[in-house]
């Protein structure tokens, strides 16, 4: 997702967000020592795993919520929103991968989800969908929620290392735009 640049402290919290993801029940001293850090630092940071946990959501829903500000979601080209949007959001997978990995139903980040987040991805469906670019045999609703599980699932695919991450863009629009795009009309069997 991208951000703006800034500086050590993002790059902290990216790989405090990678090193959750690979040892979910991690203590502090555990993530310390995962990204190299000591104890002491990762304490002065923030002083309990909690606190991180809500940091480190508050610092991901923030860069999601830039990734999908900055797409032009309501530019011309449906197609190529949707491409900047991808692309946005596979700049820095840890932190989609950590909402998805730590949310909390309930969290005060759900009612930014449901507000911001669906509710401007269903318009730019819904947009595509009038301008005949998708499919509208398929609610908006459920692209949105079909596009963002796929993102997640692709970027943990990659994370295992069951995919490349140098082809994933294209494998994920590919993937995606096939699935949505207006079918042509079927010719008679």
């Amino acid at each position: 997702m991208t951000k703006p640049v800034q500086g050590d402290e993002d790059k902290l919290l990216a790989s405090l967000a990678q090193a959750l993801i690979e040892s979910p029940d991690a203590n502090l001293q555990e993530l310390a020592q995962a990204i190299g850090i000591s104890k002491a630092t990762l304490y002065r940071f923030c002083r309990t795993r909690e606190l991180l946990i809500e940091r480190l959501t508050r610092h991901a829903a923030d860069a999601l919520s830039h990734a999908i500000r900055t797409a032009g979601l309501d530019g011309p080209s449906p197609e190529e929103s949707l491409r900047q949007l991808a692309a946005n959001c596979l700049e820095n997978p840890e932190l989609l991968l950590f909402l998805m990995y730590f949310w909390r139903t309930g969290a005060p980040i759900e009612q930014q989800l449901e507000t911001e987040w669906q509710l401007t991805l269903d318009a730019f469906f819904l947009r595509g969908q009038q301008a005949g670019v998708f499919r509208v045999d398929m609610a908006a609703a459920a692209m949105t929620e079909l596009w963002i599980s796929m993102l997640v699932t692709l970027q943990d695919a990659q994370r295992r290392g069951r995919i490349a991450r140098l082809g994933l863009p294209a494998l994920f629009e590919t993937a995606f735009l096939h699935g949505i795009s207006r079918r042509q009309e079927a010719a008679p069997r």
